[in-house]
């Protein structure tokens, strides 16, 4: 039975749009919207809806290349599904990319989750990688599509392009919807440059940070292994037994590690500043298997900083989730104390370009490469500070991720609510870009 969610193509008939209509060759039907960005809709008259982008399962298909508005009255007139209707709840289509970042190891979905989809009729692509954790033949078998690496540019519009860390370079026009950690909504370097890619091609960003419960709560997020193998990495460096270059590794191989440098010499006090959100979890855990019993501070003992009482811990660990301006944990007159006993912090946050960063102590994250810095000689300070930790225990991060955010996949394209929140963040970031560029135009100073 036809619904208010379905616009039918038949014999070269459209239901009424308020766009044009171009009858391609090969039997498909393209509704050719203006150049329209999420954020920059006209506001819709009460009768209609907006449809994002589908595609026909049926002999022929509709395929919108930009949101068009349609008509309730004329979409609840639609034939049923023996008509070639494409309806609003069609399951979404699925394009996993390569990451290009060569350190990147996991993956956001692993080939028994790929599988589970496929059997729920989800369409999923994904595109070979040399170093993803997880062989190419595994999804193969999943019952996935292969592609080659970077394919994602010319997928069907109607794609999610579904992935990790940061896009390459190119295309200068971004026209797809992609699902990955774009870390662009609280002014990191590059941000603007990233959403702006997305403003000209009219493509839009669903950010995993973002995708949250009515609570706020994240619903797929690598924190626990993030939070876990920052903090061993400060154990083993404050012990003198961390290696580099850093390599990919498994759990039982760090627990190992852990355990073989408790030669029973006087353990470091560590502290862990966010303990009980996910990423502190994951650090207590780490501590434990090291045989340390951190002190443990949340917003309750961080609301007036004791400072003294931080400095005079041998290993911090940050944790600290923040959405806004915050007191710093850290400042220079720190780092600079004769009296400090500090000397290893781990940052699991690497919020090093944000204004709300809690350790403006330092501007660059390190690397697998180098993974400490030294930030001071008397007395010493170093700082471990690498935006992918999980990649270093790719598999078990990806297991964990992969098992969280498949459920939230296999809703996109619907009027699921996490997903809607998703994207309101996604406008709400174009919209204090344009303002900012507006005000530089006028020779004004760009807000923060």
């Amino acid at each position: 039975m036809a619904t208010a969610g379905h616009v039918a193509a038949r014999a070269g008939r459209l239901l009424t749009v308020s766009d044009d209509v171009v009858l391609l060759p090969d039997s498909t039907r393209r509704l050719r919207g203006p150049a329209v960005r999420p954020d920059a809709r006209p506001s819709r008259p009460p009768d209609s809806h907006w449809i994002p982008g589908i595609q026909e399962s049926g002999t022929s298909q509709v395929v919108f290349t930009n949101p068009v508005l349609v008509s309730d009255s004329a979409a609840a007139r639609a034939p049923g599904p023996s008509d070639s209707v494409c309806s609003m709840a069609e399951l979404p289509r699925l394009w996993v990319r390569h990451e290009v970042r060569p350190t990147e190891r996991r993956a956001p979905i692993v080939p028994s989750d790929a599988r589970r989809l496929v059997e729920r009729g989800i369409a999923v692509t994904v595109e070979e990688s040399p170093q993803r954790a997880f062989p190419i033949g595994e999804y193969a078998e999943a019952g996935c599509a292969v592609a080659p690496s970077g394919g994602w540019v010319d997928a069907p519009l109607e794609a999610y392009v579904v992935g990790l860390k940061e896009l390459p370079d190119g295309p200068a026009e971004l026209v797809h919807r992609h699902v990955f950690f774009g870390h662009a909504y609280k002014g990191q370097q590059g941000a603007g440059e990233l959403l702006r890619r997305f403003a000209a091609g009219g493509g839009e960003l669903l950010d995993i940070e973002y995708l949250v419960d009515s609570d706020g709560r994240r619903l797929a997020a690598f924190g626990h292994w993030a939070g876990y193998v920052g903090a061993a990495l400060a154990v083993l460096r404050f012990r003198g037994t961390l290696p580099a270059p850093l390599q990919p590794s498994s759990k039982e191989a760090l627990d190992a590690a852990l355990g073989a440098s408790n030669t029973g010499k006087t353990e470091p006090a560590a502290i862990v500043v966010g303990a009980l959100g996910r990423v502190g979890r994951g650090a207590r855990a780490a501590l434990a298997t090291a045989g340390i019993e951190p002190t443990c501070w949340d917003l309750e003992e961080t609301r007036v900083l004791d400072r003294p009482a931080l400095l005079g811990h041998d290993i911090m660990v940050n944790a600290v989730l923040t959405t806004g301006p915050t007191t710093p944990l850290l400042t220079k007159e720190d780092v600079e104390d004769p009296a400090r006993r500090l000397s290893v912090v781990s940052d699991v946050t690497c919020d090093t370009a944000s204004d709300w960063n809690v350790l403006p102590i330092y501007q660059h994250t390190t690397s697998w490469e180098r993974p400490a810095r030294r930030l001071h000689d008397d007395p010493p300070l170093e700082i471990i500070a690498i935006d992918n930790l999980p990649s270093l225990l790719p598999r078990e991060a990806s297991v964990a991720f992969s098992a969280e955010l498949t459920p939230q996949l296999m809703t996109l394209g619907t009027a699921d609510p996490a997903w809607r929140r998703c994207a309101a963040e996604f406008r709400a970031a174009l919209e204090r870009l344009e303002r900012r560029e507006r005000l530089h135009e006028a020779g004004r100073p760009r807000p923060t």
